[in-house]
């Protein structure tokens, strides 16, 4: 562990709390995601009702976008976060009693879905906002990496559990996620109170500041930009359960273990960026890592066996993350408190249109062309978009260092 990190964990207690309860709400909800992807496939057998789930679960963030930075800066955002993980909680509640009964539909998994994307929508820039209340500016760029190291961890270890537990019956995972979200809200509502509310009146004006602020920098919104469309393109987490069953024969377990391998690439990424934090070449270390993640895209694709397709995933996951501490240095760090909310939400927009469009993309391409060509034609979407971005952003293929002093300039898109 890095010095800061040392000092980040023995001097900050409520940052422990903070990383705690995002471990316990980060595998409920990729638990919750094993089960339901593999219910609504074992219902259906339709790879495009794979990809609605996606689509579904992503329009609260649409719907709702300039609502939910705005409450993450306007209240309290412990008590925001809270309520949103008690939410998804009771949304696990309900899928353990409806599988109880035999009552769960197609239609009612869609519902579900746009139940959890909703509490999601609001916890994400929330989340993002309260870090930065809790810990000082000195230590930072270590509490970024340690609180991805966290989602990264239970990413790893939550989707192989939730598909050995569904082998077990689909209410072994529901009801243990139900009590997840429990420790999780409990551990939120015990961190300090450090912000200060947004007392700015609701305007037409402040709701859209978040969309100002990142598109008067031409680096942040190449950044993210380029992370959404080629996780948009290159995503192919929605067909993971016809890999598993179909291509390469496995079960529940082999799809839990499929869903948890990027997040093994991710958490040992962030292990060695805490470590070792991107200072020189970002620019160029930022594209060659999203090229990476197309070819990686491609070597899953062409796959027939398990092992080598858990490799695929890790390298595609590693090279995901940099992109991703890249992109969370240039938006947080260099946005005022009293609007990270609102621009949070606008990031979080960008990483929903990534992750669950990306998983309607996959749904709907493979059911035009197949399973494997969907696939394909994503990775190398990622490679195109790697090369068309230098174009468009030149001063991002070239920039060198991680962050600059923008204060005076974030002032004026207040």
């Amino acid at each position: 562990m890095s010095v800061h990190g040392t000092l980040l964990l023995r001097h900050h207690r409520p940052f422990i709390a903070f990383w705690l309860a995002r471990v316990f709400t980060a595998s409920g909800f990729q638990m919750l995601t094993v089960a339901i992807g593999w219910q609504m496939y074992s219902l259906t057998g339709s790879v495009l009702d794979l990809g609605l789930v996606g689509l579904i679960e992503f329009l609260p963030k649409i719907l709702f976008i300039l609502i939910t930075g705005h409450v993450a800066d306007r209240f309290d955002r412990r008590k925001v976060a809270a309520l949103c993980q008690s939410a998804q909680g009771l949304v696990a509640l309900g899928l353990l009693i409806g599988t109880t009964v035999d009552g769960i539909s197609r239609e009612t998994i869609f519902l579900i879905a746009f139940l959890l994307g909703t509490a999601r929508a609001f916890e994400m820039p929330t989340t993002q906002a309260l870090l930065p209340n809790i810990v000082p500016p000195g230590l930072f760029p270590a509490a970024v990496a340690a609180s991805a190291s966290a989602m990264q961890s239970a990413t790893i270890v939550a989707p192989a559990l939730g598909g050995l537990l569904y082998a077990l019956g689909a209410g072994w995972v529901y009801g243990p996620a139900t009590l997840l979200y429990v420790i999780a809200l409990s551990l939120m509502l015990s961190l300090p109170a450090q912000q200060k509310p947004l007392k700015q009146k609701i305007s037409v004006e402040s709701l859209l500041a978040g969309f100002r602020f990142i598109r008067s920098r031409a680096d942040v919104f190449g950044a993210v930009s380029m992370d959404m469309v080629a996780v948009l393109l290159g995503g192919a987490t929605a067909l993971l359960p016809v890999f598993a069953k179909d291509i390469l024969l496995t079960g529940p377990w082999g799809l839990g273990l499929l869903r948890s391998a990027p997040a093994v690439g991710a958490l040992l990424m962030s292990i060695y960026l805490a470590r070792h934090p991107i200072e020189r070449r970002v620019g160029p270390v930022m594209f060659s890592s999203v090229a990476i993640f197309g070819v990686a895209t491609i070597g899953f694709g062409l796959s027939t066996s398990l092992w080598f397709s858990l490799v695929t995933l890790v390298l595609l996951g590693a090279a995901d993350m940099i992109s991703m501490v890249i992109r969370g240095a240039f938006v947080q760090l260099q946005t005022p408190d009293e609007m990270r909310g609102r621009v949070g939400a606008v990031n979080g927009l960008f990483i929903g249109a990534s992750n669950q469009l990306g998983d309607f993309r996959a749904g709907l391409t493979a059911s035009w062309f197949g399973t494997v060509p969907a696939v394909l034609i994503g990775g190398v979407g990622a490679i195109v978009v790697t090369g068309l971005w230098i174009k468009l952003f030149p001063t991002l293929a070239r920039r060198d260092h991680m962050h600059e002093p923008t204060t005076e300039h974030a002032a004026k898109v207040l």
